[in-house]
């Protein structure tokens, strides 16, 4: 028998939300110093939600540190030779 989907578990959401729960909104505004302690939780300032970027393909850029680190180990065997 297969699982619904709406009763998989939370932690496996894929995409980005757009609304953030008090606790997230508070940590992120007092990263920016807009929330100190004593400060009401109620009335909130708004905080943008952030996207998350799709990563980016990095196959060239791996092939090509690759390349670099062959260079560099066959400098060192060179020397110590």
């Amino acid at each position: 028998m297969s699982l619904h989907k709406s009763l998989v578990a939370r932690n496996k959401l894929v995409r980005a939300r757009n609304v953030l729960t008090r606790a997230e909104r508070i940590e992120r505004l007092r990263q920016d110093g807009r929330f100190t302690d004593g400060t009401s939780v109620f009335g909130l300032p708004k905080v943008k939600a952030l996207l998350k970027a799709k990563p980016k393909k990095k196959k060239k850029e791996e092939a090509e540190e690759g390349t670099e680190t062959e260079t560099e180990t066959e400098t060192e065997e060179t020397a110590s030779e």
